[in-house]
């Protein structure tokens, strides 16, 4: 849940003519939603030498989203192989396109997306990384805070929701390591949520609160790199539609009906946008909360 339209600016500037050169681009999360419209605008922003890798738990949905990505560049596109979805795109461009399906609520997944960082990230002749910690879950919204005792369910929501992102952000940094002349970002796909605390929302509530706060730390003890806690606004996305369909409290439930029925709701593409005009501007302070409606 985000905060209401009205009280920021509109959309910004698209993209700026100067591409990232040799940049480590990794996007969880990235076969829906959200982390699919930026996968689609941060393609064209790589330049040579560049890899985008993806993950997800849906293969199937991630070399449909590559297809598309090499299909987008001009030029010869050949591809190759290395477990059941993962690709290689070159053309005009010469971005690859990497996909890793693995769930990061399980750990044979977190310890398979972890390997595919490490092996990338220790690559040399990258002069950039960029991580987006995107993928996220709701989990069972129709429950209120005193229903909420089975703790297998709860470490399930935690695991995947805060442990992931930050082994994986633990790992590429140090894969990636602190390279003289190089440039490391770490972005947090945040929420209002992590700011107030809406009933039925325990769990995405405390566990958004927590990233924001794991992030903070990391900005504070890693100067070298740049953090942003980024909350994308009410996304028209399937997390919207659990959010009107299964909310427990009616109230919320009744907000974020309105929100939809009211034409409210923002598309993946506007706030991926603003999230990368963040990203190429470069001047928010690191470990900020920055929200859509703030730009």
């Amino acid at each position: 849940m985000e905060r209401a339209p009205g009280s920021g600016s509109g959309s910004g500037p698209g993209p700026g003519p100067a591409r990232w050169a040799a940049t480590a681009c990794v996007v969880t999360g990235a076969s829906r939603g959200f982390g699919r419209s930026l996968a689609r605008l941060l393609a064209p922003q790589l330049g040579p030498g560049s890899v985008l890798m993806l993950l997800a738990r849906s293969g199937d949905a991630l070399a449909e989203l590559a297809a598309e990505l090499r299909a987008g560049a001009t030029g010869s596109a050949t591809g190759s192989a290395t477990g059941s979805a993962t690709g290689s795109a070159t053309g005009s461009s010469e971005l690859r396109v990497q996909c890793v399906p693995a769930d990061l609520g399980s750990a044979e997944g977190l310890r398979r997306a972890g390997a595919a960082l490490w092996e990338l990230l220790r690559d040399a002749s990258f002069g950039r990384l960029l991580l987006v910690n995107n993928a996220g879950s709701l989990g069972d919204i129709s429950k209120s805070f005193l229903d909420l005792t089975d703790l297998e369910e709860i470490d399930s929501y935690f695991f995947f929701n805060i442990s992931s992102a930050l082994c994986l952000t633990s790992t590429a940094l140090r894969a990636f390591g602190a390279r003289p002349g190089c440039s490391r970002t770490v972005v947090n796909i945040s929420s209002l949520c992590a700011l107030e605390p809406f009933p039925s929302w325990a769990l995405y509530c405390s566990g958004k609160a927590a990233r924001d706060m794991m992030f903070r730390v990391l900005a504070l003890e890693e100067p070298g790199v740049r953090v942003l806690n980024y909350a994308p606004g009410p996304l028209d996305t399937d997390m919207q539609l659990l959010a009107r369909s299964r909310t427990g409290d009616p109230e919320l439930r009744q907000r974020f009906q309105r929100l939809q029925e009211q034409g409210q709701l923002i598309p993946s593409s506007v706030s991926a946008q603003k999230l990368l005009q963040l990203l190429q501007d470069d001047s928010f302070p690191s470990g900020a909360h920055v929200d859509f409606f703030d730009i």
